[in-house]
């Protein structure tokens, strides 16, 4: 029957199902669970420390040893996955990004130490070199201040691998370098990282939802004035979002991500309905910024609004979603 035949009224109020509570249970099309949630994280040096992000109302940076005190309280939640994000010494930060891979670096430390600790939850790190470049950029600069695309994917495998190696769970480039996923994906191929799997930043575009995020890992400084229009996507664009998707998929990505969220959700959906993978999204600081900022003004109901935003994500066809609510959403879901 289409919606030009169906029953009219009288004979359907489409009122009658959403009466009373048991049938709006059973007619729904959509659920949230824990299972859903992505936990972003930051990570700084140092022990029993912990910095406020004034950016982000609730969010802090956290030394390791209380970084695995959260992790675990996020286990305990049903929370299946944290993805971590350093916040890089300055003096560590150079032009070529040399820290990004290094054996003993703040990532490759805290992937170990965390996956002793907390065994069962999956440990996702972001391969990118804006943490660790003193330009803040996420590759490799020529004279002219151009981000080098194949010179920055070799920096990218050292510290794939890197992370790999220390036992992260998935790898999540995140560069937006043309090539990266089939050139990572080969290097762990080599290496006999069969397992480890690649969560592909596939369509990210170059938002001015991203400052809160920069505040936090302390990039923004070094970026200044500076964009990253010439390697992330037109906001404009969708049709390109697809192409990127397709090449990344065809090149050995086991998952791929839209971002940012609720401003692309139209993006996720056409993604999940034409290529049929599994899709995340990510909810960005400057998402998370413009909720909390309601909530704290009282604009807003804060846990009502919370959760239907991510309901939101999982209606236009997201598999999970990367929120910086994600704790204070699992509790609530575990009520």
């Amino acid at each position: 029957m289409s919606l030009t035949t169906a029953r009219q009224y009288p004979a359907t109020r489409m009122r009658r199902m959403r009466r009373d509570d048991f049938s709006r249970r059973l007619m729904r099309e959509h659920t949230l669970t824990a299972d859903d949630l992505i936990w972003p994280v930051f990570v700084l040096e140092g022990e029993d420390r912990r910095e406020a992000v004034p950016s982000m109302p609730g969010v802090e940076r956290l030394s390791l040893d209380l970084l695995i005190e959260e992790a675990r309280e996020a286990r305990d939640l049903g929370i299946p996955l944290l993805a971590l994000f350093p916040v890089v010494d300055p003096a560590l930060k150079s032009e070529l990004a040399e820290e990004a891979f290094s054996a003993n670096g703040l990532i490759q430390r805290s992937v170990r130490a965390l996956k002793e600790a907390v065994p069962e939850l999956g440990i996702m790190t972001d391969v990118a070199l804006d943490p660790y470049t003193s330009h803040g950029q996420d590759g490799i600069l020529d004279d002219l201040g151009y981000v080098q695309n194949d010179r920055t994917v070799e920096t990218l495998l050292k510290q794939a691998l890197s992370h790999a190696e220390a036992g992260a769970d998935i790898v999540a480039p995140s560069d937006m370098m043309d090539g990266r996923i089939g050139a990572i994906r080969q290097v762990l191929e080599q290496e006999q990282l069969h397992n480890t799997r690649i969560m592909a930043y596939s369509a990210k575009y170059a938002s001015s939802y991203y400052g809160p995020f920069r505040d936090a890992v302390g990039s923004a400084t070094n970026l200044g004035r500076a964009d990253k229009s010439t390697y992330q996507m037109d906001p404009a664009n969708g049709e390109e979002a697809l192409h990127e998707v397709a090449l990344d998929l065809a090149e050995g990505a086991d998952m791929v991500m839209v971002k940012p969220g609720m401003p692309y959700l139209d993006v996720v959906r056409r993604v999940k309905d034409e290529l049929r993978v599994p899709t995340f999204a990510y909810q960005v600081s400057g998402e998370y910024a413009m909720h909390m900022a309601a909530f704290d003004n009282g604009w807003l109901d804060a846990d009502a609004v919370m959760l239907e935003s991510l309901m939101c994500f999982k209606r236009a066809g997201a598999d999970g979603v990367l929120t910086y609510f994600a704790k204070r959403a699992a509790r609530l879901l575990a009520e």
